[in-house]
């Protein structure tokens, strides 16, 4: 992942789910920070397919800057990549070649074309990209699009930010959206964020920081058999990297040990809802925690490492739960620094929650700043949110 074009970029992402609430891919946000110097598609690619192999989990990339975006058209990339063309350029007859030496590659029109589109392009792309907001077809009510000419191609809906919005794209017919309305889906999803089997993992979460014996952690997890088949499934994928299978929930404590074993239990209870509009938000909540320690994986010991893991994956448990951090906090132990992140905003874990926080908002002139105040290279910031993906991957 060492390569020049990731000293010179801010990447971000966001993910882009169908109608069953899973996410189909991830969009990667490519922003060019460093202006006149070169960059080379190869390399992006090089980086990219570490994370995504051919065959593997889909990406679309959202290149935006046009050199580089130049560059990459007349590249080769793996089939599992998606590239997002800008209208403009998709309309440009300088680039209509360009385009139809790429039909092997998944392209999708981003932005709805000022422009006449050249007719020969039109079999060139899988899907549109149209932001709600231009979308000329975002009034229509059931029946009316039966009147309508039928898209020439099918969509994939940006700019959601509403339930309501989410659900009326779908019924038009969007194949996808891109990100995830998590304020509203709290609201609309009330009292039924927070599910009984929850109750399980905090008490274990508890116990585990107290300490109790074995016997006593397995009598709670033995209540709930789902949750221990989850909790065997995490410890035991490559994310872990354990060179030996663990069969039971003892011989993971006697294994890992206390506080290695808690960092799983805190991953459990932040995608434990069975809310199906919840599953964006677990997302979510692992990709933060996986980013903030990857974030400070040179400069952290061990514990360090576990709390900011913590501290992520539990960053968005106060929409999960539909209650204030200070109010769940009192029932879940949490260390002294990851309270004061999620409670107060203060504390030396919330600058990387908040530079976490702008990877997911796309927001590259953001990510710059919050990394120099980090004192961390786009280089090192690059390189844990490529990372942070590799091991997403690996635990789904």
């Amino acid at each position: 992942m060492d390569n020049n074009v990731l000293r010179n970029i801010a990447l971000s992402y966001s993910p882009m789910i169908d109608r069953q609430r899973s996410v189909v891919a991830t969009r990667l946000t490519v922003s060019a920070l460093r202006t006149g110097v070169p960059m080379q598609a190869d390399q992006l690619l090089a980086a990219i397919a570490e994370v995504w192999p051919e065959g593997g989990a889909r990406v679309s990339l959202n290149i935006m800057s046009e050199t580089l975006l130049n560059d990459l058209l007349r590249a080769t990339p793996l089939s599992n990549v998606m590239i997002e063309i800008p209208s403009f350029i998709a309309c440009d007859p300088a680039n209509t070649q360009a385009l139809l030496s790429l039909r092997g590659t998944t392209l999708l029109l981003h932005g709805r074309p000022t422009s006449t589109l050249p007719r020969e392009l039109l079999p060139c792309f899988k899907y549109s990209i149209i932001d709600l907001a231009d979308d000329r077809r975002r009034n229509e009510v059931p029946g009316q699009a039966a009147t309508r000419p039928a898209r020439s191609v099918g969509f994939i809906q940006s700019g959601v930010r509403t339930v309501s919005e989410m659900e009326a794209s779908f019924a038009r017919g969007a194949v996808a959206i891109l990100g995830w309305p998590i304020e509203d889906v709290v609201t609309q999803s009330g009292s039924r964020a927070g599910q009984p089997d929850l109750a399980v993992l905090v008490e274990l979460i508890r116990r585990v920081d107290d300490g109790d014996d074995v016997d006593k952690l397995d009598a709670v997890l033995k209540r709930d058999p789902a949750l221990a088949f989850q909790l065997m499934r995490y410890i035991n994928s490559p994310a872990f990297g354990l060179s030996v299978e663990i069969s039971s929930f003892r011989h993971a404590i006697m294994l890992l040990g206390y506080k290695r074993l808690k960092r799983w239990l805190a991953l459990l209870l932040a995608t434990a809802s069975k809310d199906v509009n919840m599953r964006p938000v677990m997302y979510a909540s692992v990709r933060r925690g996986l980013l903030m320690e990857q974030l400070i994986a040179n400069t952290g010991d061990e514990e360090i490492r576990g709390e900011v893991f913590i501290c992520g994956v539990f960053s968005l448990l106060d929409r999960l739960f539909n209650k204030p951090f200070h109010e769940l906090l009192q029932t879940i132990p949490v260390p002294e620094r990851v309270y004061q992140a999620l409670v107060e905003g203060t504390g030396p874990y919330h600058p990387y929650l908040e530079l976490t926080k702008a990877v997911e908002t796309e927001t590259a002139p953001v990510i710059n700043e919050l990394a120099e105040g980090l004192l961390m290279s786009l280089l090192e910031v690059n390189r844990a949110v490529l990372g942070t993906l590799t091991m997403a991957a690996q635990l789904e």
